[in-house]
């Protein structure tokens, strides 16, 4: 390690151990140590969709909410086969070590996240203590608009064309009206999208900053990039010492803590000082 990351990992563990509340912000990045794919550039995103690649579509092309009425099998096929991938990665050892960093301080903890793989719950965090603000893929909503209801994703995975990327189940239906069902998440040019779930779970992460306002707070942002840069934005407009992990863009202005590391050798590496210095 060179010396100026050991003093960044030194500088971030003396500000987790004297903090009093933790906000956790997540972007994809969170997930590649899990084993998730890497869609950032279309080169990232073919790697792990080659079918979509003869296609000339790109994650940016696929992930918008039309193909649910110009093809849906394709679209459920994409989402489908994400969901399932979600569903059968475990969560990496660094979310267990921010939950127990979280367990030590008086105003616990509350994560802010761009993903939609439920792996921060899937780890053991408090459902009440997150927002997920581009929606999760284990809830569900008409894509014809009938209600703005929103529920449960069924349990059991879509049956996906590994060869196509396309769904060859049945797809998910509204219960109301019979029409066709999508996920719940924030698409590109979405105009569709429920937010009613995600807003509930803004009301309580205001609440826990009013309560946390004068409070010491640590702020952990790992793999949160530039290009859709809505979990920087909140990390950057918390109170307290942002420690920003991002192997490709860990630059951060004022007083905050750069870490130009992935997300896991970060949070080992941390918890390996607070440890040693306990």
């Amino acid at each position: 390690m060179s010396p100026d990351v050991d003093m960044a990992v030194e500088a971030a563990a003396r500000a987790i151990e004297s903090a009093d509340a933790l906000l956790i912000g997540a972007g994809a990045g969170m997930g590649v140590d899990s084993g998730l794919p890497d869609f950032r550039g279309n080169e990232g995103f073919w790697k792990s969709y080659p079918p979509l690649k003869k296609l000339g579509l790109s994650f940016v092309n696929l992930a918008n909410p039309h193909w649910f009425r110009s093809d849906p099998e394709l679209a459920w096929g994409f989402y489908g086969h994400r969901q399932a991938l979600y569903r059968t990665t475990r969560p990496h050892a660094g979310f267990a070590i921010l939950r127990k960093w979280a367990g030590r301080l008086p105003g616990g903890s509350f994560v802010f996240t761009s993903n939609v793989d439920t792996h921060f719950q899937k780890a053991g965090f408090d459902e009440e203590q997150i927002v997920e603000c581009h929606g999760s893929l284990e809830f569900l909503q008409c894509a014809g608009g009938c209600s703005r209801a929103i529920w449960p994703a069924p349990e059991q995975s879509l049956a996906i064309d590994e060869t196509s990327f396309r769904a060859r189940s049945s797809l998910p239906q509204c219960a109301r009206c019979g029409a066709l069902a999508r996920p719940n998440v924030l698409m590109f040019g979405d105009g569709e999208w429920l937010e009613e779930r995600t807003e509930a779970q803004y009301a309580r992460y205001a609440k826990w900053r009013r309560e946390n306002r004068n409070s010491g707070m640590a702020v952990v942002e790992l793999g949160a990039g530039t290009a859709v840069p809505t979990v920087r934005l909140e990390c950057e407009s918390a109170p307290g010492t942002l420690i920003r992990i991002n192997p490709r863009e860990p630059w951060v202005a004022n007083c905050g803590i750069a870490l130009p590391l992935s997300a896991l050798e970060s949070l080992l590496r941390i918890d390996a000082r607070i440890e040693g210095a306990s």
